[in-house]
């Protein structure tokens, strides 16, 4: 047989009545919690959106080993070494390839707006396939003509009335470095927060526009390993063997190259950051502010609960309970926004903004915790909920 404490504590949702007796003050709290999950949702998600599009060239190329110049800072800042350690590389057991990549940017005028905007130009021998882009594979042939260019489809800014003269196949000319290009196809990549779009064209193409750069400079060096290679121990014997004056990456420690440089170099990866513990803070805030305020509305029923006989322990459970129903029920609109939030975002900038299961988890987790530490503040008040005092 139950006592009528027990009866209480199995069946009484005190948590839930107290939050939604007022229900106007229940749902500003829902709103300023939803408002946090936003912050943090948006913070991570251009977060991400940084890395994942500043590092979708690197995942498309075709090596198993990078050689890059040790100068180098990330793909928008390159430099260049000596082609010489392409053929000194192929010395090495397990190399099957190592062919150049040239990178730069270019100021590209619009054919039919005449404005100029930053792309982000790849050239490479077109006999031989360096990006694993099934669009570009077909067309290499294209870029073979001389001043002849593939155009990124996806790219950020106004090229529509370009792409749909291209998929029409009428002939598109623009100017780049003050010289006139042709665009003979397209691809599909997207911008970056480095460039609005990228072109490819060859090797020879991409020295037209360049004549100043040295024919034995490069920007990237594209190793293919024989297969059953281990890229580690590949990458190891090419450190010993070219010396100092070219950096060895594995593809995993190249793109991870270009995620420190954002993160660990310039503000922004610590301005998201920073967002995002910003949205942290103001959810602990305000759901500090809703449960300080429950609990002093209801401290004499507190008090006579103590009076009754129930141990602090059941009443810091009804305030954890409100802190949880606050984080579950307040993190379903900041979701919901959020998706809508970066379906926009995604299609104003052609940014990869997309809500993944992980984020949602990890700013749910977020929400929980930043719930639980406020209501771990505000229980100190129900602890100190004396029957003599309120009687």
């Amino acid at each position: 047989m139950l006592s009528p404490i027990q009866n209480l504590q199995r069946r009484t949702p005190l948590g839930w009545l107290q939050l939604t007796r007022q229900k106007g003050r229940f749902l500003v709290a829902l709103s300023g919690i939803a408002f946090a999950d936003i912050l943090m949702f948006m913070q991570l998600g251009f977060q991400a959106a940084l890395f994942d599009s500043n590092t979708r060239l690197h995942r498309s190329m075709e090596a198993d080993i990078f050689l890059i110049s040790p100068q180098a800072r990330n793909l928008a800042n390159m430099s260049t070494f000596t082609r010489r350690r392409l053929f000194q590389a192929n010395d090495v057991p397990g190399v099957k390839s190592a062919e150049p990549m040239h990178v730069n940017f270019i100021d590209w005028k619009n054919p039919e707006t005449g404005k100029k905007s930053t792309l982000l130009i790849m050239g490479f021998n077109p006999d031989k396939s360096a990006v694993d882009l099934p669009e570009v594979n077909q067309q290499l042939n294209k870029v073979k003509l001389a001043d002849s260019v593939l155009f990124d489809r996806a790219g950020r800014g106004d090229y529509a009335e370009v792409i749909k003269k291209v998929d029409q196949g009428k002939k598109v000319n623009a100017e780049i470095e003050r010289r006139t290009v042709h665009v003979s196809g397209l691809f599909k990549v997207g911008a970056s927060f480095i460039a609005d779009a990228t072109l490819i064209t060859s090797d020879q193409n991409f020295l037209r526009l360049f004549p100043r750069r040295e024919v034995g400079s490069i920007s990237i060096g594209l190793v293919k390993l024989k297969p059953e290679s281990d890229p580690q121990k590949v990458a190891a014997q090419l450190k010993t063997h070219l010396g100092n004056d070219v950096r060895v990456l594995t593809k995993e420690e190249f793109i991870t190259f270009e995620k420190d440089y954002w993160q660990k170099s310039t503000s922004i990866g610590f301005i998201f950051n920073l967002g995002v513990m910003m949205g942290f803070m103001v959810g602990v805030i305000i759901v500090y502010q809703v449960l300080s305020t429950d609990v002093n509305a209801h401290m004499k029923e507190y008090a006579t609960f103590k009076a009754m006989g129930f141990r602090n322990s059941y009443l810091l459970s009804v305030v954890f309970e409100e802190a949880i129903i606050l984080a579950i029920l307040g993190f379903i609109p900041g979701i919901s926004v959020s998706l809508a939030l970066y379906t926009m975002t995604s299609n104003a900038t052609n940014l990869p903004v997309i809500m993944t299961f992980a984020r949602a988890i990890q700013v749910m987790i977020m929400t929980v915790i930043m719930c639980m530490i406020s209501g771990a503040v505000a229980t100190r008040k129900v602890q100190s909920a004396d029957p003599a005092d309120m009687f």
